[in-house]
C-alpha cells in the first residue's frame, strides 16, 4: 500500500507493474489477507498502525478480486482504469501534432509492440497494456533470476522510453 502510494505519484507506470505484483501475491497467498499479514507483511517492520493499513489494503484488494472475478487472471478495475487512463493519454500524444518527439518514440516501439499483440491473448488489449504486459514479463524473469535475451532487451529499450516519454510529458504539463 505505502510502495503503491509512492510510485503512482512518482511513475505510472512502476505502479502498474507493482500492483500486477501484488495481484500474483494475492493469488500466491490463495486471496487470504490474513496469511498475507501472517507470513508476508512482518518482513516490512511495519509498526501496529502500518500493518492495520497494509492489512486493510490486501484485504480490500482481495476482496475486489473476488468480486470482479479475477481470482485467477486479470486485474481489478482501479488498476484496469489507470491502464484506461494512460492508455487515453498514449492516444492524446499521438494525436497531437506538437509531440514530434513522442511519434518518433512510439514509430519505434511499434514493431515490439505489434509482436507483442500477436502473442498468447494480447489481440484485443491496447497498446499500454501490452507495453505494462511486456516490463512485468520481464520483471518476473529478473526475480526468478533469469537473463533476458539480448532480443528481449533490444524490444524492451524503445517500450520503456515510449513509457518514460509519455509520463514525462505529462508531468510537464500539469
Amino acid at each position: 500500500m505505502f510502495i503503491a502510494q509512492k510510485l503512482r505519484s512518482q511513475s505510472v507506470s512502476a505502479y502498474l507493474i507493482y500492483m500486477y505484483q501484488v495481484e500474483d501475491l494475492i493469488r500466491a497467498y490463495g486471496l487470504d489477507a490474513d496469511r498475507i499479514a501472517a507470513e508476508y507483511l512482518p518482513r516490512f517492520g511495519y509498526d501496529e498502525k502500518q500493518m492495520k493499513q497494509a492489512k486493510e489494503w490486501y484485504e480490500s484488494l482481495a476482496r475486489m478480486m473476488k468480486e470482479e472475478g479475477k481470482v485467477e487472471t486479470g486485474h481489478v478495475q482501479v488498476v484496469q482504469n489507470t491502464l484506461e487512463l494512460l492508455e487515453d493519454h498514449h492516444q492524446e500524444l499521438l494525436a497531437d501534432t506538437d509531440e514530434q518527439d513522442y511519434r518518433a518514440a512510439y514509430y519505434k516501439a511499434l514493431p515490439h509492440i505489434v509482436a507483442l499483440r500477436t502473442q498468447g491473448n494480447n489481440k484485443d488489449k491496447k497498446e499500454m497494456e501490452n507495453c505494462i504486459d511486456a516490463l512485468y514479463g520481464a520483471t518476473l524473469l529478473k526475480m526468478q533470476g533469469k537473463e533476458l535475451s539480448a532480443g528481449t532487451q533490444a524490444a524492451l529499450k524503445p517500450i520503456s522510453e515510449l513509457l518514460r516519454l509519455g509520463e514525462e510529458l505529462e508531468r510537464n504539463k500539469n
